[in-house]
């Protein structure tokens, strides 16, 4: 496999609180990364500097082994230098889904997925409407083309996210807490996009907070602590048998790893 994403030494402050301090990680092509840690650990943040929605205080990162950003200086004078122009191509490339669906409510779902391609990717109308066709196929909900967000279900509307980044052809994906929102009867059909997704080899990177699902999904468990990738690993190695005590402590209360929603059975 090859690596599609590097990190080197990221951090990232904000005024004299130390969010991220120190962030090194390779993502390689078709892998399902899950991050999980308590809240405030630098989870979330790590995401939206990665898609550059907060600006790394240092550290580098790189996409498909090209370095993001312009170097200045040198030793303790250097700096990364990022044009907008630059983050805005990455960002296709890097897609992103929130917490909040954040749909536009006075376009249909069709209008949703194309928006971002003709106005970022200067597409054909023609040719975003095929593609978002594409997309809300994938993600099962081609037969709601032509409703308003407002006729959706919340794991609906997520779905339809997850369409509209999918629809800009991105090497990685990151979903940051993507369930936290929803009912939890609703939770079930959106984690089944996005185990699907993971099955047909999307890198992908997701924060969240179910365990079942970063269990049986996912290649890697990152837990941060601190701001720093506290432990590593596979699912059975870090959630089984985790080899540091606060590791252990976040872990504890969460003995049983199924998934009845999405149809998953326990090794």
């Amino acid at each position: 496999m090859s690596v599609v994403l590097m990190i080197k030494k990221l951090k990232k402050s904000f005024g004299s609180l130390n969010v991220l301090q120190g962030i090194d990680l390779e993502v390689e092509e078709g892998e399902t990364i899950v991050i999980l840690g308590s809240s405030g650990s630098g989870k979330s943040t790590l995401l939206r500097c990665i898609n550059f929605l907060e600006m790394p205080t240092s550290g580098e990162i790189y996409l498909n082994g090209a370095l993001v950003g312009n170097p200045r200086g040198e030793g303790e004078n250097s700096r990364i230098i990022y044009r907008e122009s630059e983050l805005c191509r990455l960002r296709t490339k890097i897609g992103m889904v929130f917490q909040q669906f954040n749909l536009f409510p006075h376009m249909t779902v069709l209008e949703n997925v194309m928006e971002g391609q003709v106005t970022v990717l200067k597409r054909q109308k023609t040719d975003s409407a095929k593609r978002a066709k594409e997309q809300l196929e994938r993600v099962g909900l081609i037969d709601k083309i032509d409703q308003y967000p407002s006729r959706l279900s919340g794991g609906q509307q997520q779905r339809v996210a997850i369409a509209r980044a999918l629809a800009m052809d991105p090497q990685v994906m990151l979903f940051d807490e993507v369930t936290s929102a929803l009912d939890p009867e609703l939770v079930g059909e959106v984690l089944l996009t996005i185990r699907s997704l993971s099955e047909e080899g999307m890198t992908m990177l997701l924060v969240t907070h179910e365990i079942g699902f970063a269990y049986h999904v996912a290649d890697r468990i990152l837990f941060i602590h601190e701001g720093l990738i506290h432990e590593q690993g596979i699912p059975k190695e870090v959630l089984l048998h985790p080899r540091q005590v606060r590791t252990k402590e976040f872990l504890e209360g969460h003995s049983a790893f199924s998934l009845p929603e999405i149809g998953t059975s326990s090794d």
